[in-house]
């Protein structure tokens, strides 16, 4: 078996990440999704509790993180946010090992990391290709002004924290539009998954290497 191939899904808030990782899941490839993991880290005895609870206590309710809350906390204040990241982020890869270790045993011949500050954070050097999910700007902002609590404010002091659009297509190895219908789109993933189909990678291979294996 050649060795397995880590693709990096990424893209601005609101591009439909989620939707992607969806397809890419019927079409039989293993997921990992960060933001997922951070959810089951914040829900009733996930490990991250205790050390958000140091960092704000307001934040803890009935034992899990109000993820309204903390957001309340740290969208805006840098400081706060990297600290925060600093607790978060090595948990969250700590399960990805585990994820990709699982993948690899199953001799999956692609696995992909969906991370939404994929290339903010340097995750993409974990990878051995990026796929970015992209939209037209006012379907993007359409999408998430629809959501619960969020607002204009809210949503341009997340887009500062995020690479442009732009500069991500430009980054990518790959852009799947869902800006078009979903069968659209879906054709674009199949596409990518056929495109990567025996090609072997190195990203993983080199993590063990390193000895980044189990506890990073």
């Amino acid at each position: 078996m050649s060795a397995m191939f880590v693709l990096g899904l990424t893209g601005s808030i609101g591009m439909g990440k989620s939707t992607v990782a969806g397809m890419f899941r019927d079409l039989g490839v293993p997921v990992h999704d960060a933001d997922a993991e951070v959810h089951r880290l914040y829900g009733e005895g996930g490990a991250a509790v205790a050390p958000v609870a140091a960092l704000h206590p307001e934040a803890v309710v009935d034992g899990a993180v109000d993820r309204r809350i903390l957001s309340s906390k740290v969208v805006g204040d840098e400081t706060a946010m990297r600290r925060l990241e600093t607790v978060v982020h090595p948990l969250v890869q700590r399960a990805e090992t585990a994820f990709l270790a699982e993948a690899f045993s199953a001799r999956s011949g692609l696995a992909i990391l969906e991370i939404p500050l994929l290339l903010e954070t340097g995750a993409d050097l974990r990878c051995d290709a990026v796929a970015v999910v992209s939209a037209p700007a006012e379907v993007q902002k359409a999408r998430v002004l629809a959501r619960p609590e969020m607002n204009e404010a809210k949503f341009m002091k997340i887009l500062s924290r995020q690479i442009g659009d732009g500069e991500k297509r430009r980054r990518a190895h790959f852009v799947i539009d869902t800006g078009a219908a979903l069968p659209v789109t879906a054709k674009q993933v199949e596409d990518v998954v056929l495109a990567l189909a025996g090609r072997p990678g190195s990203a993983y291979a080199r993590q063990m290497g390193d000895g980044h294996g189990a506890a990073a």
